[in-house]
């Protein structure tokens, strides 16, 4: 229902801003603002993105919860969207899910409505030590070949 009704809402929201700003400021002026904010929020969503993505990699190095930088990234990628559909509304919305402070409250907000039951990463395996001496004897067991056709002359016995 929530869906269906965001689906009607922000276009009729969108509508009726084009036609407010458009009537203040002009037609092509308030196209040249929707072009410079969507150029403009294509590059911070790639500068955001990718330090994001950062975040995420250093997590599941030092073994953290990756929930947080997994969450920002998919607030990052949403806030795409929106910046690259025209409109004030989507713009609006989409330049504040790229503040840091704004994303952490969503965060916050939605991780306060979901209950993880566990979290694990698993075992690693601790490494052998390298410094540790082996004694042992062994037996090839490996079965001779035998040519099945003649040498071609490239290679030596």
């Amino acid at each position: 229902m929530w869906l269906l009704l965001a689906f009607i809402a922000v276009p009729m929201i969108e509508i009726a801003l084009f036609i407010q700003v458009g009537g203040l400021i002009g037609v092509w002026w308030t196209l040249l603002i929707v072009l410079i904010t969507a150029i403009a929020g294509s590059y911070l969503v790639r500068a955001q993105g990718l330090r994001e993505l950062g975040n995420l990699q250093r997590s599941f190095s030092d073994l953290r919860d990756p929930t947080e930088p997994l969450a920002n990234g998919a607030m990052i990628l949403f806030a795409g969207a929106l910046l690259l559909t025209p409109g004030f509304f989507t713009d609006i919305v989409g330049l504040s899910l790229l503040v840091p402070r704004v994303r952490r409250a969503a965060f916050l907000w939605a991780r306060s409505r979901v209950k993880v039951q566990s979290f694990s990463m698993g075992q690693q395996p601790q490494p052998e030590p390298k410094d540790r001496v082996v004694d042992a004897e062994f037996t090839d067991v490996t079965p001779d070949k035998k040519p099945t056709h003649p040498t071609s002359g490239w290679t030596q016995h």
